[in-house]
């Protein structure tokens, strides 16, 4: 069987918030089976918002997971994310889910990965998926050279950068922002 697969979700921390989209588009081969799909996430009543990349359903099982321990953790992010990683490291069934995921609350962004990484960005620029290395060196730019630009307005325009080079990326975004 054919894998859903391919996306590109970005983080952006810049001039006091903190902005998370993805594209709207999952791929089967090489057709687009999907050009809408939500992968952005808003948990803890808004105050962090997760995005996903990798396979559908693995993602929704790791994003529950994360949920269930920010409850275990009175919503502490970091702990939260490095207990899910210790977790999806050690237990057979998590160890097999193809997936990654953004988190983010108003102060910090994670990247989490199978391998059982918790990496957090030393620019304030995460990404993942298939077009995540071109919405991040657009983002890199947009910081550098945009004083004047908000998170959310970096993160919309290097998504849409990606989205013209990238053919797993389309234009339908959906960007949530964390003041």
């Amino acid at each position: 069987m054919t894998k859903i697969r391919s996306t590109t979700v970005l983080a952006v921390k810049h001039n006091g918030s903190i902005s998370i989209g993805a594209d709207g588009q999952a791929t089967m081969g090489n057709t687009v089976a999907k050009s809408n799909v939500k992968k952005i996430r808003k948990l803890q009543d808004g105050k962090i918002v997760t995005g996903f990349a990798g396979s559908t359903a693995d993602a929704f099982t790791l994003l529950e997971r994360f949920d269930e321990k920010l409850g275990a953790y009175g919503g502490n992010m970091k702990r939260a994310a490095i207990e899910l990683a210790k977790d999806w490291r050690m237990d057979r069934y998590l160890r097999k889910l193809e997936s990654m995921l953004i988190v983010a609350d108003k102060d910090d962004i994670l990247i989490l990965s199978g391998t059982g990484d918790v990496l957090e960005p030393d620019n304030g620029i995460a990404a993942i998926g298939s077009g995540s290395m071109y919405a991040q060196a657009a983002a890199q730019a947009l910081v550098k050279h945009g004083k004047d630009l908000n998170s959310k307005e970096i993160v919309e325009e290097s998504l849409n950068i990606a989205a013209d080079i990238c053919i797993y990326t389309n234009h339908n975004l959906i960007i949530e922002q964390i003041s």
